[in-house]
């Protein structure tokens, strides 16, 4: 179902999700795949905090619209207990607003519930690595968001090579790292590869920051 070649070990995942039958699906997604495992599942965000941090897993998937504490709060406060803790949120809200809160808060990545089982597999792959996954509607959201598409002085300062402006771009434009591979004809290692050198030139951690970057 999905590139297992780039799953260095067993991704330990936890997820904060009010609705029961989502819930029990996001697991069995899961459990189904090699190399990932559900620790445990929380129907809210009060219960999610008080266990969490004695799982610790690589990856939260957080619901925002939870009963009592929103996910955005449970993530703010989780980030501040783990820091390292990578939190991918997926709801149904792709308004720009929601979308700027959960990543200000320290969200890794930011998925519309209707992600297939194969992207939600490949986004956890690109937030246990570094990366932050967005479904190509919240990331024209974020893009749409800024008045000035040209690319800033510091990119331009970056020298970045032919191929990382070209995948620079592709990020911009929504693609993840995967469909980046499949459009250029690279493989994954590759794209990652280049993702790293973009991050190092553009003094950056995150495809977040990069296209921001890119945009301002």
């Amino acid at each position: 179902m999905n590139d297992t070649s780039s799953i260095r070990s067993t991704i330990r995942i936890a997820i904060v999700e009010d609705h029961r039958d989502l819930r029990e699906s996001w697991r069995q997604i899961i459990d189904d795949a090699p190399s990932f495992e559900c620790l445990e599942c929380f129907a809210n965000a009060e219960d999610a905090l008080r266990e969490i941090p004695l799982y610790k897993p690589d990856v939260v998937l957080m619901d925002i619209n939870l009963p009592g504490m929103s996910g955005i709060e449970c993530t703010r406060l989780l980030r501040g207990i783990i820091p390292k803790l990578q939190v991918l949120i997926l709801t149904v809200y792709e308004d720009t607003e929601r979308i700027f809160e959960a990543l200000e808060v320290g969200a890794s990545g930011y998925l519309l519930k209707r992600t297939s089982p194969e992207q939600l597999l490949q986004a956890i792959i690109e937030v246990r690595d570094g990366g932050s996954p967005m479904t190509s509607e919240v990331a024209r959201k974020v893009v749409q968001s800024f008045r000035k598409p040209a690319r800033s002085s510091a990119a331009e300062e970056a020298k970045l090579t032919p191929r990382e402006e070209e995948i620079l771009k592709l990020l911009a434009q929504g693609y993840v790292t995967k469909e980046i591979s499949d459009k250029l004809g690279i493989s994954y290692f590759t794209s990652q590869t280049h993702l790293k050198n973009i991050y190092e030139k553009l003094h950056v951690r995150s495809r977040t920051e990069a296209v921001l970057k890119y945009l301002a």
